[in-house]
């Protein structure tokens, strides 16, 4: 048994892989033709375990993913967003390492345990985090597996292993060659425990029920299908939800929050972080639904946030430190507070600082808030009794998928 932040985790005693399907909101498994979609997840869905499950706040990739292989909310692991502002140095941050983190990881301690290890991500901002602390084991992005080196990352020559080459940072293919090296590592025997991290691209352009999502999903549904085919215990969870984001005449449906508050209260007297803010932007704009504000002048801070509560589209507004306790999320990385928006809206800072031209004529689709909390939670085999009464007795989190998939499984 391996110690891993406060929770217990048996070794694996068969291949286990977990795959985050990021941006996997529970509809695109609920279309009308889901049994044509997915049906090896389907049947997971059937015949293992399936529920609907709650992602970390804010609801973003890189709090959920480190949440996922800690087993622990962003007040534990130190993570609460892609980009933050710190308070010391009043710099600006994007997070593209590990250096932020405060906890050690399930993938990390599984290594040190003698487990061999293999974490893979499409996006190479998440690799140094999910391999924060590994010893030994493979960690590599599809985004950079052509420069993958063996004392880096565990391996080389990635391309020649998956047959192709490394795809393009806004290709769907991204996440795909994330899965098909996962499923050659595991032909080969190379690892006994994997997390395979994949890319929202094609969620933030495309709905549930709409062809190119439908054609992305049943491709990742053939490559989930091969993983359990090869006798891998399977857990399948996702970062977070997806949302339209648009006004009834197709456009973007944004508060531009730092823009309305210096309007009313003076040039400069707030700053807007936007921690959806990352390396992959086009899709989205850095357009979220979850903001962090700072004030820049000595305002009463209830006034500013009574005038941030009341601009259409904004759902809640809570202090810091209210918003840290509330959604577990550490109270020193916090703003003077925070905003969150309603289902179909997102909040930016200023207009000068969005480019949504990337979006090429599609509906803008994001996530960040309360309304993309909600995951699918699935395991490809059953689980036993006292793990159905905990699905039942109290709120399921995303980050419960690696003690579901270790020590929940049903005997055989």
């Amino acid at each position: 048994m391996i110690q891993v932040n406060g929770r217990t985790y048996a070794k694996p005693r068969r291949p286990t892989v977990v795959v985050c399907l990021d941006g996997c909101d529970p509809r695109y498994l609920d279309v009308g033709n889901a049994s044509e979609v997915f049906p090896n997840i389907s049947r997971m869905m059937r015949e293992g375990f399936f529920a609907l499950a709650d992602a970390a706040m804010p609801t973003f990739t890189n709090p959920n993913n480190v949440s996922i292989v800690t087993g622990a909310p962003p007040a534990l692991h130190g993570i609460s967003g892609n980009y933050y502002l710190d308070r010391k140095t009043g710099e600006e941050i994007m997070i593209v390492d590990a250096s932020p983190m405060r906890a050690t990881t399930i993938l990390a301690e599984m290594s040190r345990g003698g487990v061999r290890v293999a974490a893979i991500t499409a996006k190479d901002k998440l690799r140094k985090m999910l391999g924060h602390r590994m010893e030994g084991g493979i960690c590599f992005s599809s985004e950079k597996a052509a420069h993958a080196t063996r004392a880096e990352n565990g391996i080389d020559n990635v391309e020649a292993l998956v047959g192709r080459p490394s795809p393009d940072m806004y290709s769907p293919d991204l996440s795909l060659f994330v899965l098909d090296a996962g499923i050659k590592l595991l032909e080969q025997g190379r690892a006994d425990l994997f997390y395979l991290s994949l890319s929202d691209l094609v969620q933030h352009a495309h709905g549930p029920g709409e062809r190119e999502a439908d054609a992305f999903h049943n491709a990742v549904d053939a490559k989930v299908g091969r993983l359990a085919s090869l006798g891998a215990v399977v857990g399948l969870i996702a970062d977070h939800g997806m949302n339209d984001k648009t006004n009834a005449d197709g456009t973007p449906r944004v508060v531009f929050l730092e823009e309305e508050l210096n309007h009313r209260f003076g040039a400069d007297a707030v700053r807007v972080i936007c921690p959806i803010t990352d390396p992959f932007v086009k899709h989205h704009g850095a357009l979220g639904s979850f903001v962090r504000v700072y004030l820049r002048k000595p305002l009463e801070l209830a006034a500013v946030m009574d005038a941030a509560a009341a601009l259409p589209g904004i759902a809640l507004v809570l202090d810091g430190k209210s918003a840290a306790g509330r959604y577990e999320m550490p109270l020193d990385r916090e703003g003077d507070f925070v905003a969150i928006g309603d289902t179909h809206a997102v909040i930016g800072a200023s207009r000068a600082e969005h480019d949504l031209t990337g979006l090429h004529g599609h509906r803008l689709r994001s996530h960040g808030g309360l309304s993309e909390q909600v995951v699918p939670f699935i395991v490809s085999h059953p689980v036993n009794e006292k793990y159905r009464n905990l699905e039942r007795t109290r709120r399921l989190r995303n980050f419960d998928i690696f003690d579901f998939a270790l020590n929940g499984l049903a005997q055989a």
